[in-house]
């Protein structure tokens, strides 16, 4: 019974190192503002359901859309690599309005 605990704890451990950490990941693209899987926009439902894939912050609406996501992984992370490498639109300010002239 020992030696099988003994063993569990080391799998446990080597697992946590092989989990890369968050702070390393690739940052999900602001740009996208849906989720990928349903079209929902993000925090619509609820705080979104975010994960590290292959060193890539992904971000879903719900945990739910983790199923479709792990069936075809490679066609999302190219819509996310594709969504970082287009730059995000510049904002102009707006122009703000003139003051009435004076009337006397």
């Amino acid at each position: 019974m020992k030696k099988i605990l003994t063993l569990a704890l080391i799998l446990a451990g080597s697992s946590l190192y092989a989990a890369e950490p968050a702070a390393k990941a690739k940052p999900f693209p602001e740009s996208i503002k849906t989720c990928m899987i349903s079209g929902e926009t993000l925090g619509e439902m609820g705080k979104p359901y975010v994960f590290v894939y292959e060193g890539q912050e992904v971000k879903l609406c719900c945990k739910k859309c983790l199923k479709d996501f792990n069936k075809e992984p490679a066609k999302y992370i190219a819509k996310i690599n594709a969504a970082a490498a287009t730059p995000a639109p510049a904002t102009t300010p707006k122009p703000e309005p003139k003051p009435a002239p004076e009337t006397k």
